[in-house]
């Protein structure tokens, strides 16, 4: 089955006013489903999760159900989800591409695009192992992610008023697709020898090349000790970090101020240790201690340029430098063990590893507010005590009381 091509640019190349689409019953399905998507370009991550579901969905749609938006029922829905499990194999990529590129200044069709792309491990992709689309899994995570959306999608088409009804509403059993977890999701982050390891290395990186790992130095200070998203640290359209978003208060108490998930702004407190290594990173850039009120000197910029870092993917390669050098220096000093699991770790992980500490000493609500979850509930899945405790706790725990072995007399061998 020959694999679909690309229906939505990037959020800086689709205009206001659809595309046109030949085919006269799928044009209104492509209309609503533009204006959809265009309605989320405040925010990257948003637009992009949106926009991917959306695409599946109408490319199913036309492709295989041969059926518009609006004639869709429950068990088209179904029969979808089904597909996305395990699509084509003409439709899996092996890598993330754009959907269009350039050519001689024209947005054209990128040809090595695919709705579906096969994903592994860091560690695996350390490891050489090679992508096959044979391997493709949807996550439980995708699958959420394909009822939230396509639901909303569907809500939206019935304000709309080009359908009466969201099938996927109708779908009764979702647990035959989502399975449900009935214990405690494990949180993924560092260990106390491997951030130990890994906020030493990047001190020593910043002694060893200040003109770039000062700013590394910076930037994992404050994504484990403000819990920022990597996403909250670049310049982007609607948000760009300066200083002057670190502001003191009246009582002499300093705060961050930064837009995150859901274009949602927040106020962070900033720690003793916090306000040290900002002040740090300001003598390198030859600024004073503190940010004057008002400030507009970019928190990350380019050493060259001296303009706001845009992009995550820069930061992670920076940061990624940081854990590529503290796996080989735990290898060095024989830990083996934390070495190789550091190497699933992601940038995310200091954010999580920042939370599940200060958790333990500081009021949920103050982590939650910080942290800028939305409810308690999302904070006290940090509330939980490491796994080798738990393990080491559970270790000697009898089956047997001791004190019937004392009642009991052991059997005489013949």
């Amino acid at each position: 089955m020959k694999c679909p091509a690309p229906l939505f640019d990037g959020i800086n190349y689709l205009e206001r006013t659809p595309k046109p689409i030949n085919e006269q019953n799928l044009k209104k399905d492509y209309e609503f489903a533009h204006a959809f998507i265009y309605s989320y370009r405040g925010s990257d991550a948003t637009f992009n999760a949106y926009r991917r579901e959306i695409e599946r969905l109408l490319h199913w749609s036309w492709l295989i159900a041969g059926k518009s938006l609006s004639e869709l029922n429950r068990v088209d829905m179904e029969n979808y989800i089904e597909f996305c499990q395990k699509p084509p194999q003409d439709w899996i990529g092996n890598k993330q591409v754009n959907r269009f590129v350039d050519v001689a200044g024209e947005r054209v069709v990128n040809p090595a695009w695919r709705p579906f792309v096969v994903t592994q491990s860091k560690a695996a992709h350390r490891k050489g192992e090679k992508l096959d689309p044979k391997h493709y899994q949807l996550s439980q995570k995708a699958l959420q992610a394909i009822f939230a959306v396509c639901s909303s999608f569907f809500n939206y088409l019935i304000q709309e008023g080009y359908t009466e009804k969201n099938p996927i509403l109708q779908i009764r059993q979702k647990n035959k697709f989502i399975r449900k977890q009935q214990t405690t999701q494990v949180i993924r982050r560092l260990s106390e020898l491997q951030w130990a390891y890994v906020i030493e290395t990047a001190e020593q990186l910043a002694i060893a090349v200040p003109e770039r790992h000062e700013r590394t130095l910076f930037m994992i200070n404050a994504l484990y000790g403000m819990y920022l998203r990597i996403s909250e640290l670049a310049a982007s359209p609607r948000w760009e970090p300066q200083m002057g978003h670190f502001k003191q208060d009246a009582d002499g108490n300093w705060w961050f101020t930064t837009v995150g998930k859901g274009n949602k702004e927040r106020m962070i407190s900033v720690s003793d240790a916090m306000l040290k290594a900002l002040s740090r990173y300001r003598r390198f850039l030859g600024l004073s201690n503190f940010p004057a009120l008002g400030e507009t000197t970019p928190l990350l910029s380019n050493t060259r340029s001296g303009r706001a870092l845009g992009g995550v993917r820069f930061l992670r390669s920076e940061v990624q430098f940081c854990f590529d050098e503290t796996i080989e220096r735990l290898k060095k000093d024989g830990f083996q063990d934390d070495a190789e699991q550091l190497m699933a770790a992601t940038v995310h992980w200091l954010r999580h590893t920042g939370i599940s500490d200060d958790v333990k000493h500081r009021p949920r609500e103050h982590v939650r507010d910080d942290a800028g979850h939305g409810s308690g509930a999302i904070t006290d899945k940090y509330i939980d005590v490491e796994l080798r405790a738990r393990h080491r706790s559970a270790k000697n725990k009898a089956i047997k009381p001791e004190w019937l072995d004392d009642l009991i007399p052991e059997k005489s061998e013949n």
